[in-house]
């Protein structure tokens, strides 16, 4: 890594120079960067996962720049027409617009009416007219005529498009209209003659202008959608007259008519060349940068929900919902292996009503379901109301099903039930999604999973990019365990990939499983890089080692076991021990190994060895409204986030369509990002305010929710019966499945 590189990035995103030093060269030798995050904090100063990316990004984005401004160089000195005024004005350039400025008189191009202008001998005459000097272009022009050049007005039009031509590429000019893009250019939008009723989802932008400066993502990908579908005009421009005026003071000089023809040759400067072109650069500009807006937005709302709370190891009933075809109904072991399936129809009154009510308890009592898991698909709500009619007392669940059909008919789904149809396939995932997110979700394609917005608009490598960046730094997060872990979730595991993966996996399968993190130097193809990069993200519970089970990295294990020696105490009395860490100073053990970020990091995960950092998931019950129509203004719902935007939240309340809660009914205080008081799969209370059947839209509000003394407005409220969420823990599962055995002796 060059000097001027790694600088170059720390005084662009204002770090410290030998922390930017450190991370590039970490990453250049192949380290990831969740392990240079966790494990590396000594070297880099305890840089965060953002940061390092951050880094990552930054120097790429000077690398392309240093590698363009050298084929720039050379192409202009091929053509040996470089000079050393021109040398400096490429030096000086900061960016790549500047960059490109530069080098468009001498970019190859097309030949242009200029060009052609230039080759029928009317440079001289472009060169008078700019000049401005008393005399009449008209005479002038007509010792310019030739075979190419018919007439004196085809002279005077060819030397006009050669002054054109040198405007629209001369870089101060085009940099003064830069400047006047961003501070005055706006986004205009109208609708194509004779598409108002086709395009009517588009309504909002028929007649719509807005400053490129303030319009948000979500706009621009809206109205960037609907230009390229056919139905709007576009354009990006300032007012043109302005244009035209900066371009004349700049160039004319007198009034007269040479003066005239420049003039002229300004206006088609403008209208032909320059503005089209800063269209061009302004448009994908604003699309470049709502883009990234939009993924970030996927990546956050995906980050969240990998990270929903899990419910664990129980035995689980999973449900995906039908009306005609009936429900499939799937029994789950603790460890998601698929025990039982079969159909049963609950939206029938007759005797496959009552059968399906005898199916469930025998399947509940055969199987020691602990819960009850549905999707909250067409027939969910119904199918709940059939589960808690039939008092079980056990907790039932609506699961977010998106996605779970992509991962029914997939190849990783015929590859884990080959046998079985996509709808049981689909109940599984359910199911498995309840008791781990982050392990069923990370087979699906995250585009498919219904977190984000135009996620087919933007930029889809880079949304990729983004997004399995996402799902590693989650996985890392979270650790995976070694022995039960599958493949998929595997592969996201620091330095393992799919390959590696499947190595695990097959050699687990072999050998009855791994007792220490060290064997896994005898997996085929993982050598002491790929051990290096993974050990501390694998746990396994019970194994040889104790610290094996937690996030402490192998190579600190002499550490822990210096503080476990100096107290005169096993590792495994340590380990979680507080009171005996409380007498650790960790000032003791730093040195040039260990330092103060390893010690500090290695006592906290002897403090709760192995936590995993999601959060207790909590029951949840929706009121009972069924559809649309159940809905009325005025009345209090709860509901839960299920997406987020820069304009609002998403919140699902119990029916088939999501409400909106724009971003200034969230809060009584002023917020630029719903981000700030919401999260997804977070539990809300929201007033219902316009309800749309016809458009299938519903309009919510949470600040006029919230309780009386905290809202500056009163009014009556309808209130919709709902029982209050609670923790889910293991003793309520042990309790109620006391119940159930007791009720079926």
């Amino acid at each position: 890594m060059s000097d001027q590189i790694f600088q170059a990035v720390a005084q662009q995103l204002g770090l410290n120079p030998r922390n930017v030093l450190a991370v590039l060269n970490l990453l250049s030798e192949g380290a990831t960067i969740p392990f240079i995050a966790r494990y590396r904090k000594d070297k880099t100063g305890a840089l965060d996962e953002v940061q390092i990316q951050s880094i990552q990004e930054t120097a790429k984005s000077i690398e392309e720049f240093n590698s363009r401004k050298v084929f720039i160089e050379k192409t202009i000195t091929d053509q040996r027409k470089m000079t050393e005024s021109l040398q400096v004005q490429l030096n000086a350039a900061l960016t790549l617009s500047e960059l490109e400025d530069l080098y468009l008189p001498y970019k190859p191009k097309r030949k242009t009416r200029a060009q052609k202008a230039r080759e029928a001998g009317l440079e001289p005459l472009a060169i008078w007219l700019m000049a401005q000097e008393a005399g009449i272009p008209e005479s002038r022009a007509g010792a310019f005529l030739n075979e190419d050049v018919v007439d004196i007005a085809a002279a005077l039009k060819g030397a006009r498009d050669i002054i054109a031509e040198n405007v629209a590429e001369d870089a101060e000019t085009r940099g003064q209209m830069r400047h006047l893009f961003e501070q005055e250019a706006k986004v205009i939008t109208a609708v194509l003659p004779g598409k108002e009723t086709e395009a009517a989802k588009y309504k909002d932008y028929f007649n719509f202008s807005e400053p490129v400066q303030k319009i948000p993502s979500h706009r621009i990908l809206a109205v960037l959608r609907g230009f390229l579908e056919g139905y709007l005009q576009f354009s990006i421009q300032p007012d043109p007259g302005t244009a035209v005026e900066l371009l004349e003071q700049k160039y004319l000089t007198t009034q007269n008519e040479a003066a005239a023809e420049v003039a002229k040759a300004l206006k088609d400067a403008y209208r032909r060349l320059l503005q089209p072109s800063l269209e061009t650069e302004w448009r994908n500009q604003l699309k470049a940068r709502a883009d990234e807006e939009a993924i970030n937005v996927f990546a956050e709302n995906l980050r969240q929900l990998l990270l929903s709370s899990p419910l664990g190891n129980k035995n689980i009933l999973a449900i995906d919902p039908g009306y005609r075809t009936g429900c499939k109904a799937v029994a789950l072991d603790k460890y998601g292996n698929l025990l039982h399936h079969t159909v049963i129809f609950v939206h029938e009154q007759n005797q496959r009503l009552q059968q399906a009510e005898n199916t469930v308890k025998e399947m509940v009592a055969k199987y020691q379901t602990e819960c009850f898991a549905i999707g909250n698909g067409t027939a969910g709500r119904e199918t709940e109301q059939f589960i808690r009619s039939l008092n079980l007392n056990l907790p039932v669940f609506l699961i977010n099903e998106d996605g779970a059909s992509v991962y029914s008919a997939s190849e990783i789904a015929r590859e884990e039930f080959p046998q079985e149809d996509i709808t049981v396939r689909g109940a599984v995932s359910i199911g498995r999604r309840l008791m781990d997110p982050l392990a069923e979700l990370v087979k699906i394609d995250p585009k498919s999973i219904g977190v984000g917005q135009y996620q087919h608009d933007v930029n889809q490598q880079r949304l990729k990019e983004r997004l399995d960046q996402t799902v590693e730094s989650c996985v890392n997060a979270v650790g995976a365990n070694l022995n039960t872990s599958g493949k998929y979730l595997l592969q996201y595991v620091s330095g393992i990939g799919m390959t590696l993966a499947g190595n695990i996996v097959n050699y687990r399968n072999e050998h009855g499983g791994f007792k220490s993190r060290r064997e896994l130097l005898s997996v085929a193809r993982l050598g002491p890089a790929a051990y290096e990069q993974c050990a501390g993200f694998l746990r396994i519970a019970g194994g040889d080692h104790p610290l094996d089970a937690s996030g402490v990295h192998p190579e600190a294990y002499p550490l822990v076991e210096r503080m476990a020696g100096d107290l005169n105490v096993s590792l495994a009395t340590l380990i979680g021990n507080e009171k005996l860490i409380g007498q650790i100073v960790p000032g003791k053990y730093i040195d040039e190994q260990f330092g103060r970020h390893t010690v500090t990091d290695v006592l906290k995960e002897l403090r709760k060895p192995g936590r995993d950092p999601r959060s207790e998931l909590q029951t949840f019950e929706y009121a009972a409204v069924y559809k649309m129509e159940d809905l009325s203004p005025g009345m209090i719902l709860p509901g839960i986030v299920t997406n987020l935007t820069r304009f609002g939240a998403f919140v699902d309340i119990g029916i088939k369509q999501d409400g909106l809660v724009h971003i200034s009914e969230m809060s009584h205080r002023y917020i630029s990002d719903p981000s700030e008081v919401l999260k997804l799969n977070q539990q809300v209370n929201v007033k219902v305010l316009e309800v749309e059947v016809s458009r299938n839209r519903i309009s919510l509000s949470i600040k006029q929710a919230m309780p009386e003394s905290k809202r500056p407005l009163g009014g009556q409220q309808k209130k919709a019966e709902r029982k209050p969420a609670k923790p889910v823990t293991g003793k309520s599962f042990s309790d109620a499945l006391v119940n159930l055995k007791n009720k079926f002796k």
